[in-house]
């Protein structure tokens, strides 16, 4: 007997923007059965030499201090956690290490 592969609620998207657009829109708990367990890797205790400055709105700076503080960190700490799992979703290697320009 073969075993039927359900489809995805989960569209295949051709842009961040339009799944950006559909995430806007839809609530991720609705999705809850396709996700996947994934490892990541924070290495914090690691001397940070350089500096990246962001510009934001005020309301978004203050929806991420909010987060932030929920979750015991920094608004600094969260925002480069979640640069560095962007970074490893896109299969970035050697993340910490430093490279010559």
């Amino acid at each position: 007997m073969r075993s039927k592969k359900i489809k995805s609620k989960i569209p295949k998207f051709r842009s961040y923007e339009e799944e950006a657009n559909f995430w806007d829109t839809h609530e991720f708990i609705d999705f809850e059965n396709e996700l996947e367990d994934v490892d990541i890797v924070f290495e914090l205790d690691k001397p940070r030499s350089e500096t990246l400055i962001l510009r934001v709105q005020k309301g978004f700076k203050n929806n991420l201090e909010k987060i932030a503080r929920s979750k015991g960190l920094n608004v600094s700490t969260l925002a480069r956690m979640w640069l560095m799992e962007k970074m490893q979703s896109l299969n970035f290697k050697n993340l910490t290490k430093s490279t010559q320009s």
